[in-house]
């Protein structure tokens, strides 16, 4: 038995809710194999020489996590 047939014979034996939940999960699948891939935020903005160091990265997280509160009890 092929896997097609394995398939519709395990559809067959379900009620038609279920089948329907069958078809709208295939149908899903579909949506998400013809998605575009995202490009990188890097080859976002490659056209506009904009560069990040570690040391930017560094001083962003610093001020946004400097007045976080570190005593939670």
């Amino acid at each position: 038995m092929t896997f097609e047939e394995q398939v519709l014979e395990k559809l067959r034996q379900l009620p038609a809710q279920r089948q329907e939940e069958v078809l709208a999960f295939v149908a899903s699948l579909q949506d998400d194999s013809r998605r575009v891939p995202r490009r990188s935020v890097r080859g976002l903005w490659s056209d506009l020489n904009v560069t990040v160091s570690d040391k930017d990265l560094e001083n962003v997280r610093r001020e946004i996590w400097g007045s976080f509160p570190r005593d939670f009890s």
